[in-house]
């Protein structure tokens, strides 16, 4: 699966978080690629400008039409799909995050400064937010969409049925409590079920405790 980021802060932002762990391993076996591509380079002019005042006043900056529908034509190819990174945007869940990991190529645009011009958004073909509240800029999204997506692709993670038992998953609860050695610290046990070996019961204590953690953090989740 390929990547690729849309933003004006293309290397420095995101360098060290693609650089360790899972999804280092996974460049390196060929299960993603990851991108990134400078909107600016796409600006006219000495001064390479890529932003102005908004029509009808108010306070910040808005990111000009030319410089954004310029960098998304010049990643886009056949099978892409544009997400804006926005507040917004419809609210990221588990759902989106394995739907679009079937997606061969997964444009990625980050807002800036007040967002973008209203014209640009002809280039997108969808609009995710990751929570109701206002960031400095659509990076940090855009990390999270790429780890994220990236665990449902085949491969990335070390157990096939890793993210299926995640929360959000299966039922769309919570994952239960898990427990390693010791088998005691500071006077707590791990569960005798555990050590068990009764995979049955396993299983049943396993969606109890689930049910239980997600009805106590979040009640909605159990109602829908």
């Amino acid at each position: 699966m390929r990547f690729t980021i849309l933003s004006l802060f293309p290397e420095s932002y995101f360098r060290s978080a693609f650089g360790v762990s899972i999804l280092k391993r996974a460049q390196e076996k060929g299960l993603i690629e990851i991108g990134c591509t400078d909107i600016r380079a796409f600006a006219e002019g000495k001064h390479q400008r890529v932003d102005d005042r908004p029509y009808g006043g108010g306070p910040g900056m808005v990111m000009m039409p030319g410089p954004v529908v310029s960098a998304i034509r010049s990643v886009k190819d056949e099978g892409a799909h544009v997400v804006f990174l926005t507040p917004q945007g419809r609210p990221l869940k588990a759902a989106d995050c394995e739907r679009l990991a079937k997606v061969p190529h997964l444009i990625l645009l980050c807002g800036h400064y007040e967002g973008i011009d209203e014209r640009a958004m002809k280039e997108v073909d969808e609009e995710i937010s990751i929570g109701d509240f206002v960031l400095t800029n659509g990076c940090v999204p855009a990390l999270v969409l790429v780890d994220a997506v990236s665990r449902f692709v085949p491969g990335v993670l070390g157990h096939p049925d890793a993210a299926a038992e995640d929360s959000f998953q299966a039922e769309g609860g919570f994952d239960a409590p898990h427990y390693t050695r010791p088998e005691e610290f500071e006077g707590e046990v791990v569960p005798a079920v555990l050590a068990g070996g009764n995979h049955r019961e396993i299983a049943a204590w396993r969606k109890s405790k689930s049910l239980e953690k997600t009805r106590r953090q979040r009640p909605e989740l159990v109602d829908n």
